[in-house]
């Protein structure tokens, strides 16, 4: 991997993109995680304004710890980069008053945890617009085209995405090659959706390592009953992820009437 040449032609694709689209700049949502400090890095490094936008709903003090370092490292290094912090939490309190009880709360809290992403995806539109800024997205290629690891109109509502055909591990490599916080570096992969201490990996089931093998096993066409213990385990998972989340990646279905009913 050039990760040199790489990160480049990424920062040269944003700045040619923001341009042509005579857009001022970009706003990304810097949640104290790899991606996030990636891609609002590579931004900056447009020369381009960035704003670093900053959404705690009852967040981990360890991940606003991680985001703010990031942020006032941005800023020291890069003179176009701004912040601003909006605390979501009583936003996303109030909604929970408003809403009717259910008698069935099977999926509550992963309801709840989406309209998290998508409060968050209303902030970075409400700065995008003001400025005459992209909303800039921060999906890998793990999550975005392996396992749909991501919430449909929320992280997943973006203007383009920088580093979704890079792996996880990719993506560490270029966070190091841009000098971000060794405190991202090695905290555990989390979307801080729950409240909770949860990893994407107590989530998902699988390491993002696992993960990235699988979608080579897919690439090259396997089956799982090519493999055995633990391979067969993820290799399993990876493939009902990857099938259940196609309407996240895949275009909008769009119902096309027949000529002859027109």
């Amino acid at each position: 991997m050039q990760i040199d040449k790489i990160t480049h032609y990424i920062i040269n694709w944003l700045k040619e993109y923001a341009v042509n689209a005579k857009m001022d700049g970009f706003v990304v949502g810097v949640s104290g995680g790899i991606d996030s400090a990636v891609t609002s890095t590579l931004c900056a490094k447009t020369g381009l304004r960035t704003l670093c936008v900053e959404m705690p709903i009852h967040q981990a003090e360890s991940q606003v710890t991680r985001a703010q370092e990031h942020i006032a490292q941005l800023k020291k290094r890069f003179a176009n980069v701004t912040d601003v912090r909006v605390d979501l939490t009583p936003v996303f309190e109030e909604f929970k008053t408003e809403i009717p009880p259910t008698n069935d709360d099977t999926y509550l809290d992963l309801s709840l945890a989406n309209t998290r992403a998508r409060l968050r995806m209303t902030t970075l539109y409400y700065f995008a617009g003001l400025h005459r800024y992209l909303v800039c997205g921060t999906g890998n290629k793990v999550e975005d085209f392996g396992v749909g690891f991501y919430t449909k109109y929320g992280d997943g509502g973006v203007d383009l995405s920088p580093i979704a055909d890079l792996l996880k591990s990719e993506v560490y490599k270029v966070g190091k090659y841009l000098e971000v916080p060794q405190s991202i570096l090695e905290a555990a992969p989390t979307d801080g959706l729950f409240g909770d201490s949860r990893t994407d990996e107590d989530q998902i089931g699988a390491s993002y390592d696992e993960l990235e093998w699988a979608m080579k096993m897919q690439d090259e066409n396997k089956s799982a009953s090519d493999f055995q213990g633990r391979e067969k385990v993820v290799y399993e998972l990876y493939l009902k992820l990857n099938r259940a989340n196609q309407h996240k990646m895949n275009p909008i279905p769009i119902c096309e009437i027949p000529l002859n009913l027109r």
